[in-house]
């Protein structure tokens, strides 16, 4: 059972991990980025568009899952 488990786990940390490669990949950079192709022009009033919004709060639900997969098969191991 224990092992099945740590296998789940295992397969959570690679998905955070890929997830956060592919999302801060896809941030822009100096140049407006891969982010700037599917924000279009809308825009809110901090000057950065709703499409940024969204992909920083994924890059952070990525980055905690990350995280907390790593600690917890830190301690397990």
């Amino acid at each position: 059972m224990g092992s099945v488990l740590l296998n789940i786990l295992f397969a959570i940390h690679i998905i955070g991990c890929l997830g956060v490669i592919l999302l801060i990949l896809l941030h822009s950079g100096r140049g407006g980025g891969i982010s700037g192709l599917f924000s279009g022009m809308v825009d809110t009033f901090d000057g950065s568009g709703i499409v940024e919004k969204n992909l920083d709060r994924l890059t952070i639900i990525a980055g905690l899952l990350f995280a907390v997969t790593t600690i917890v098969l830190f301690i397990l191991l």
